[in-house]
């Protein structure tokens, strides 16, 4: 239809921002899902266009309407709550084999059937035995359970 493609240059960079733009955060928003769950990882992505908009705003010296700051305040709010949350009590983790990067604390008192340079943190294939205890916690990855 007589459209050219952009100069090799602009390509490259649009490529490089859409690796960085989309591609890592979809990996960081994958690996959070199964860090922080569903909940708390959906709320902490969903002010990035809030910090883009921002951005914008600030590069660009374009002005805000009072909603605008309305919703900021909100969201901050919604993250200071996730954060600030204190949960603490008695809980059970069933058995469980998985891999993940881990380091030795409560959950991960486990020995290694391989030569453990001591290095942590590491990941490999570790079984977790059932596990009654009490420590503050969110839900993530080991502590998926009722209430």
């Amino acid at each position: 239809m007589g459209a050219r493609l952009p100069a090799p240059g602009a390509l490259l960079l649009a490529g490089l921002i859409g690796l960085v733009g989309y591609g890592v955060s979809l990996v960081l928003f994958i690996m959070a899902l199964r860090d922080l769950g569903t909940a708390r990882t959906s709320a902490y992505f969903s002010v990035a266009p809030f910090f883009g908009a921002a951005l914008a705003l600030a590069i660009f010296g374009a002005q805000a309407g009072a909603v605008f700051w309305a919703a900021g305040a909100l969201m901050a709010i919604g993250v200071w709550l996730h954060v600030s949350e204190r949960h603490e009590h008695e809980h059970l983790h069933e058995p469980v084999t998985h891999a993940h990067e881990h380091v030795h604390d409560a959950h991960h008192a486990h020995a290694h059937d391989f030569a453990w340079d001591g290095g942590e943190p590491h990941t490999h294939v570790h079984r977790h035995a059932r596990l009654r205890h009490r420590h503050p916690h969110y839900p993530d990855l080991h502590h998926r359970h009722g209430h």
